[in-house]
């Protein structure tokens, strides 16, 4: 699947779960916080879409994503990107706030 395609399925899934999200430029990486009673996810617009799925894999991963439909090829993607992610070490998010 495309990146600009899955950014796009996992905007929705994190629809789902509860959050919009706010596409800013900054110096800030990507993660979530609750503004004015909104829950929302900021994606830094300097950031590549990969850097822009990553964060969001992250997010989807620690919420009870597998309570959630996802169309299989989503899955199978946010999988690919979880794999990645666990191999590479990075640093874990913390979302609370659910």
């Amino acid at each position: 699947m495309k990146p600009d395609k899955l950014i796009l399925e996992l905007e929705e899934v994190v629809g789902k779960l509860g959050f919009k999200i706010r596409k800013e430029k900054g110096n800030f990486r990507g993660s979530n916080c609750v503004l004015d009673g909104e829950r929302i996810i900021m994606l830094n617009k300097n950031y590549p879409v990969e850097m822009h799925i990553g964060t969001l894999a992250k997010f989807i991963l620690s919420q009870k994503h597998e309570e959630l439909y996802l169309k299989p090829i989503v899955r199978k993607e946010l999988e690919i990107v979880w794999e990645r992610l666990e191999a590479n070490n990075e640093p874990e998010f913390n979302f609370e706030g659910n």
